[in-house]
This record gives C-alpha cells, sequence and structure tokens, in this order.
C-alpha cells in the first residue's frame, strides 16, 4: 500500500515538473515569437520613415528662382520710424516697426495669434513673383510654434486662422518639417528644409505663381511646385504668425516685393 503511495506521489512529481517544462518553453516561444514581431514591426516603421523621407527629397531641390523683371510693389519699411505702425499692412493686432541687431534694414515684428494682409489689394498678374524675408528670432527654435504664409480667397482680417486658402506652413518647433497645400483644389505636400540655422538671420521666400500652378523656394530651395489654385481663384496674400512664442521669441518680417513678368 505504501508502495502504491509512493508510486502515486512520484508519479505526480514527474507530471507537475514535465508541466513546468513544457510551460518554459512555451514562454520561451512566445518570447520568441515576440521578439520576432517586435523586430518585424520595426523594420516596417523604419521603411516606412526611409519612404517618407525619399519622397521628401523628391519634392525638393535646388535651383535658380526666375524674378519678375516688373516690379508691381515693395515695402522694405524704410520710409518708418522705428516703433511706428506699418500702414501697408492690416492686422487685427498691430504691425510695429522694429530693428535687430546685426541685421540691416527695418523690419515689422509678427504678433502671436494675428493675421497680416496688404492694406492694398492687387489684380496678380497670370505670372507673378512675391518674395520677401524672414527672421525668426529666438534663442532656440522650439520657442517658435507654427507660423503660415500665402493666398486667402479675401482680403479680411477679423480673425487669425493656419493654412487658408493656398498656404506653406513652417513648423519651426519641429526644426525642418514644411507644409505645403490648398483647400481648392484638395493638395497636400508635407517637405523637409533645415530651419535651425536660420535663427537669428533672414531667409528669403519666394512664391512663383503662374497661373494654378505655385512654385515654392526657401533660399533658393524649391520644395514644391504643383497646382495650388482653382482657375477663378481670388489671391490675396497674408502672413498667419505663431499662435505662440516663448522666451521672448518673435518672427520678423521684411523686403516685401511682387514682381510680373514682361517678357
Amino acid at each position: 500500500m505504501k508502495t502504491a503511495k509512493i508510486n502515486i506521489t512520484i508519479t505526480i512529481l514527474i507530471l507537475l515538473i514535465s508541466s513546468i517544462e513544457v510551460h518554459a518553453q512555451l514562454g520561451g516561444l512566445f518570447e520568441k515569437a515576440k521578439e520576432k514581431a517586435e523586430k518585424a514591426l520595426e523594420k516596417k516603421i523604419d521603411k516606412n520613415a526611409a519612404s517618407k523621407k525619399s519622397k521628401a527629397a523628391i519634392n525638393s531641390g535646388s535651383g535658380n528662382v526666375a524674378i519678375g523683371d516688373s516690379v508691381l510693389f515693395a515695402e522694405d519699411f524704410s520710409s518708418f520710424e522705428t516703433g511706428a505702425t506699418a500702414n501697408s499692412f492690416k492686422t487685427n493686432g498691430v504691425a510695429n516697426i522694429v530693428t535687430m541687431n546685426g541685421q540691416k534694414g527695418k523690419w515689422m515684428d509678427v504678433k502671436d495669434k494675428a493675421i497680416y494682409k496688404f492694406s492694398r489689394q492687387f489684380n496678380y498678374p497670370k505670372q507673378f513673383t512675391l518674395a520677401f524675408d524672414i527672421i525668426a528670432k529666438a534663442d532656440q527654435i522650439k520657442d517658435i510654434a507654427p507660423m503660415s504664409f500665402g493666398f486667402a480667397g479675401d482680403n479680411s482680417v477679423s480673425q487669425h486662422d493656419s493654412n487658408i486658402g493656398t498656404y506653406v506652413q513652417l513648423h519651426y518647433y519641429d526644426t525642418d518639417q514644411v507644409n505645403i497645400g490648398s483647400d481648392k483644389p484638395k493638395t497636400f505636400v508635407s517637405t523637409t528644409f533645415d530651419l535651425e540655422p536660420w535663427l537669428n538671420r533672414p531667409l528669403h521666400v519666394v512664391l512663383s505663381v503662374n497661373g494654378d500652378r505655385m512654385a515654392v523656394y526657401l533660399d533658393n530651395v524649391k520644395l514644391a511646385d504643383t497646382v495650388l489654385f482653382s482657375p477663378t481663384a481670388a489671391k490675396n496674400f497674408y502672413i498667419s504668425a505663431p499662435w505662440q512664442y516663448d522666451n521672448d521669441a518673435r518672427v520678423l518680417v521684411s523686403n516685401f516685393q511682387i514682381a510680373g513678368f514682361t517678357k
């Protein structure tokens, strides 16, 4: 009788040990499968990221910018006293003229949560360029929220909006993201341009419009050239300020020029 009990006890122990070993083996297999799945997911993410970078590279390229030869409007704020209000622009905020140490000329201080448009409406020709300079004044680039500029369907400055109509948006706090798009027709291009080296010095912007197409250049680098206007779209240039600045950061703009083509 004692021998039978001992045998039963031994059998139970063997089964328990076997069960633990099987569980451990299954656990090991599960961990290996989990590791393989995680590695596969990481490879997929890396592949997608590389694909996005590749697409951005397609949208970018250096090249000479053809500027219009017939100047229709120019504004560098040289006729305004420092501290005065620029009456060549209208805004729902303020348009004060300032100077900056180490930089030539006068600049319009772009206040947060404000929108700026030309005081007069222009009847733009079919083909023209609109150029200006931006200074992102800050100790670090993450102190500036995104700002946008482009062409709206009206010349109202009743409220601050971003990415109106046909737009270019500079994501300063992301350091290199630039979004270009339009609501009519629905178009969106996400590309990259390193904004950080342009802290505290002028970044030259050129918008080159030809009919329903617009090419966007930053520092002579073409970021996009695509259809961004409907055939009958009205064009009213605007600057939509960042919604927030930190640590006394600012955006300044100047040296505006609109030019048509006669040749």
